[in-house]
């Protein structure tokens, strides 16, 4: 199945092929996996919980090493960009399309994997959240 629109509609499409097909969604591996992840957290106590929440406030946050990756780079690049295109344009050598690309694959791997990071931070804060409200409704 091959969707651009991303997870939540390729879980979509998962879960109305297998209501279709009459099988039960609880055995969907995406469900799965969210409900190990709640028995985890269930199994923890709350001060505990409260702790792993804020560190994915900061993860969240995108206080971590790619976001700096991504804009110091470009500045680098620019300080010593006379050298770096007197290295890369002479004689017609083909090194700036290998370092193009190169640069802009990181650069692209790097982006791809904070945002990823930062979507399953929400994911395991929301999750975190509904215990602890779960835990202080039932107080």
């Amino acid at each position: 199945m091959i969707s651009l629109r991303g997870d939540a509609h390729k879980i979509f499409l998962r879960t109305k092929r297998t209501v279709q097909k009459g099988q039960s969604i609880q055995n969907l591996k995406e469900f799965k996996e969210i409900e190990d992840i709640k028995e985890l957290y269930q199994s923890l106590d709350s001060d505990t919980l409260k702790l792993i929440h804020y560190r994915m406030i900061k993860e969240k946050n995108g206080s971590g090493i790619i976001p700096v990756f991504v804009t110091s780079i470009p500045w680098l690049l620019f300080l010593f960009s006379k050298q770096l295109s007197q290295f890369l344009f002479t004689e017609g050598h083909w090194l700036w399309a290998i370092f193009g690309f190169v640069y802009l694959l990181v650069l692209t791997i790097s982006v791809i994997l904070h945002f990823r990071e930062k979507a399953w931070a929400a994911f395991h804060m929301e999750i975190i959240q509904d215990i602890l409200a779960e835990r202080k409704k039932d107080l």
